[in-house]
């Protein structure tokens, strides 16, 4: 009895030994919906893990860590140190006194006051040349040192002296009255409101001059004085609107008065400057 390859044949001519190709087929396809099942059921756990792990850090990278969380913030921070502030010692100087303070108030203006005070020189030098001093005074009755217009004047703004001196040179002659207040307001208002003249002042030398006839007049102030200047000819030739010679005359000699009453200001402002240093 001879075998074929799928084994004896019995008698219904069926081959027992040949397997069941059908059955053999449901069952692969089985096991492969199983492996593929646990397949994707794997693959989804495995991305859910990677999910979690990705979760888990995303959450701990926005969490605060424990050493951070201990240190201060910026307001809780110390402030720096108050520095103190540099202070610098006032050493500089205090500023000098000013001469004009010293001339036009009574009340600071107290130096010794005369016609030898103020017009001390026997001689006026100027560019031109020098004059000779001739009479000099002082009177506390105001009016009877001026003409009746001027003298009205100085009696209104409560004139308190009237210091007069005279010059000569080459039969030209000026006398300077210098009013003297106790405010630069009364000052420069009769400076302003002047008219007539300064009675000249002859004697030493110097013959009466300006007396009924012509002469230059000028007038002006500085500080608590007003001055004012009479000039005319010795001869008693009268003054004419264009003579140059009694006109700079009397310059001169308002110029030099405007000098002497500075410079009384500026030895008192020196003086009191060397107190406050001493």
């Amino acid at each position: 009895m001879s075998f074929g390859q799928g084994g004896p044949v019995d008698s219904g001519g069926s081959n027992r030994s040949t397997p069941d190709w059908g059955a053999l087929a449901d069952r692969t396809a089985a096991r492969n919906r199983r492996r593929k099942g646990m397949l994707i059921g794997g693959g989804a756990l495995a991305t859910a893990a990677v999910a979690v792990v990705v979760a888990a850090v995303v959450v701990n990278s926005g969490s605060t860590d424990d050493s951070a969380q201990d240190l201060p913030s910026p307001q809780t921070l110390p402030s720096e140190p108050q520095q103190p502030e540099p202070s610098f010692s006032d050493v500089s100087p205090p500023p000098p006194p000013d001469p004009r303070d010293f001339i036009s108030t009574k009340e600071k203006d107290r130096a010794p006051l005369s016609a030898g005070t103020l017009f001390p020189a026997e001689t006026m030098s100027t560019g031109a040349g020098s004059y000779k001093k001739g009479a000099s005074g002082a009177t506390k009755s105001c009016a009877s040192a001026a003409s009746s217009r001027l003298g009205a004047v100085l009696s209104r703004n409560d004139c308190d002296q009237v210091i007069r001196a005279t010059y000569e040179k080459s039969g030209v002659a000026v006398t300077v009255g210098v009013a003297v207040f106790d405010t630069q307001t009364q000052a420069s208002r009769a400076k302003n409101q002047a008219a007539g003249n300064i009675q000249s002042l002859a004697g030493k030398g110097v013959p009466s001059f300006c007396r009924a006839t012509a002469c230059r007049l000028t007038y002006n102030s500085v500080g608590r004085y007003a001055y004012f200047t009479v000039s005319g000819y010795t001869s008693g030739k009268p003054v004419k609107p264009s003579d140059t010679r009694a006109r700079q005359a009397g310059k001169d000699v308002a110029d030099y008065a405007f000098s002497r009453i500075v410079e009384r200001g500026n030895r008192q402002a020196s003086a009191a400057a060397a107190a406050q240093t001493g």
